[in-house]
């Protein structure tokens, strides 16, 4: 029964106690009737109209009447509003465990002072840790991936029901040996889907070897993109030759009368490669690359090991590798150029524009601007400064313009369109992909490889990769090469991701998950509460 309602300091007191004649003892459950002491509780409970609500009660002690029950004597307890030794109701509490699932420490305690509700982060992650785990149920289609708790440091391991859609458990590392336990204790695993880590693939051999593994397709087609990057960076020169052969003679007009208008300026524009700087001056990453690279390859000439190589060039030894297995400097030298900009979707209307005589800066980022373009003025002037001169005077008679070579689109743009359906490719890039062709045959085969297998993946023939493999091996494509070698190793798991619908895109979507609870947490939680955020259903 509620004696008085009281508001002070901003927080609301209900005072009660019970008008029960008797309590059951939790130990026996004999009824006693007689009273051995009282004492006040205080417990806090869900805020009032905005404010904290405390409830003072007064808790009655029984004397247990069987003279065999160990507890001699026993606080009587309510249902729905006390618990043993808790200071909060099961409504609070049961909302303090929903903030902690949700936010955990520090923001959930942010979040719950906002609610008027006085807590500390370390009561919500003890909320958090007291969370019973969901029975699990037996797992038929497991999905399996990685994800960093400290990038390049340590990792942790993902296993997804794909059935049922739901994290299943999270090991530490992303090691066999974890996995294989799990697996051992999981005899009913009959699916593993997985990407085309080895680690991944020993676990499963040895935890579950009655399971069919299944390689993730769109980790295949990872793979793929990657050799088919190697292979344009090695040939990008055949790119430039052909673009070369093929100049672009613009006579552009004016806006009124429709007339040639004849260029302002005196130096020839050619859009930049990326090898030079905004001033038109060799970039100095161009000019690191190539010292390097002539160094490792002399001292490999020389039969020194890559591990000597790195402690006297003073490289880390992936550096020394990566410099050591290229086919040519083009090769690192596309690499080494090969970075996006914002401004790099609007360069072909930007060249446009300059050839046509528009040299005024602030007008074509005012142009810009009405495209979609969201950088900065001073971005457009750095990009044509080597070709703008501020002083020169205006000829009156200029020869006809001269031809220019096209630019050459950079690898990445390159391998987008080979790695495209060439039925969503623009006609422009189209024509340009069909010209390049033409003009590298190493190229061509690439892109005629690509569209089988990406033929062969949406139709789920995997039985067709055998003869795949055949015909990129009957090319000289040494990046294809190597990755025919890989799915060799794991040919059954890659034969079966090309025949089943079964793929790791759910289990990527819980890794983003875990990776947003991990940023949540700031760096300050351990596995074991990470793993409980993860697997607690919200």
């Amino acid at each position: 029964m509620v004696e008085s309602i009281e508001r002070a300091a901003g927080t609301v007191t209900f005072c009660a106690h019970s008008m029960a004649p008797s309590a059951r003892c939790p130990r026996c459950g004999v009824v006693s009737w007689r009273v051995h002491g009282r004492y006040a509780r205080w417990l806090a409970d869900a805020p009032v109209g905005g404010a904290p609500a405390l409830i003072e009660l007064v808790v009655r002690r029984f004397k247990c009447l069987n003279p065999q029950c160990p507890a001699v004597t026993f606080a009587e307890q309510f249902e729905g509003l006390t618990s043993p030794h808790a200071r909060y109701t099961p409504l609070l509490s049961t909302l303090l465990t929903s903030i902690a699932a949700c936010l955990a420490g520090r923001p959930g305690a942010r979040l719950a002072a906002a609610l008027s509700i006085r807590v500390a982060k370390d009561k919500l992650l003890d909320l958090l840790r007291r969370l019973p785990e969901l029975p699990q149920s037996s797992v038929r289609v497991l999905g399996v991936d990685d994800f960093a708790l400290r990038k390049g440091d340590s990792y942790a391991t993902i296993l997804v029901d794909l059935e049922e859609r739901r994290p299943v458990d999270v090991l530490p590392g992303r090691d066999a040996e974890p996995l294989a336990i799990w697996l051992r204790n999981h005899p009913r695993v009959e699916v593993i889907c997985r990407d085309r880590a080895g680690a991944y693939a020993e676990g499963a051999r040895r935890g579950a070897p009655q399971a069919q593994q299944i390689a993730d397709a769109w980790h295949l087609l990872r793979n793929l993109a990657e050799a088919v990057e190697k292979t344009v960076g090695a040939h990008h020169p055949c790119i430039r030759t052909a673009l070369a052969t093929a100049p672009v003679v613009t006579e552009p007009a004016t806006a009124s009368t429709g007339m040639a208008k004849p260029p302002t300026e005196e130096m020839p524009f050619v859009p930049p490669d990326g090898t030079r700087d905004v001033l038109g001056r060799p970039r100095r990453l161009v000019a690191r690359t190539t010292e390097r690279y002539t160094a490792v390859q002399q001292l490999l000439s020389e039969g020194k090991s890559l591990a000597a190589i790195g402690r006297q060039l003073r490289l880390d030894h992936s550096t020394v590798r990566r410099f050591a297995r290229a086919q040519s400097l083009d090769e690192l030298l596309v690499k080494a150029t090969n970075r996006t900009s914002i401004l790099d979707q609007h360069k072909p209307y930007l060249h446009d524009r300059w050839r046509e005589g528009c040299h005024d800066i602030p007008q074509l980022h005012h142009e810009l601007r009405a495209r979609g373009f969201t950088g900065s003025v001073q971005c457009l002037r750095r990009y044509f400064q080597p070709f703008k001169k501020p002083h020169s005077p205006k000829p009156k008679n200029l020869p006809a313009p001269t031809p220019q070579p096209r630019p050459a689109p950079k690898p990445r743009r390159v391998v987008r369109w080979i790695m495209t359906n060439p039925g969503h490719l623009t006609e422009t890039d189209a024509a340009d992909l069909k010209e390049i062709r033409a003009a590298c045959p190493h190229l061509d085969a690439t892109a005629s490889h690509v569209r089988d297998f990406a033929a062969m993946m949406r139709d789920l023939r995997g039985n067709d990769l055998p003869a795949w493999m055949d015909r990129v091996l009957a090319d000289d494509l040494p990046a294809l090469h190597s990755l025919v070698n890989g799915m060799k190793r794991d040919l059954d798991a890659v034969t079966a991701g090309l025949s089943t619908p079964w793929s790791s895109g759910q289990v990527e979507g819980h890794v983003t998950r875990a990776k947003l609870l991990k940023r949540m947490g700031f760096g300050r939680a351990n596995l074991d509460l990470l793993r409980r955020r993860i697997l607690v259903r919200t």
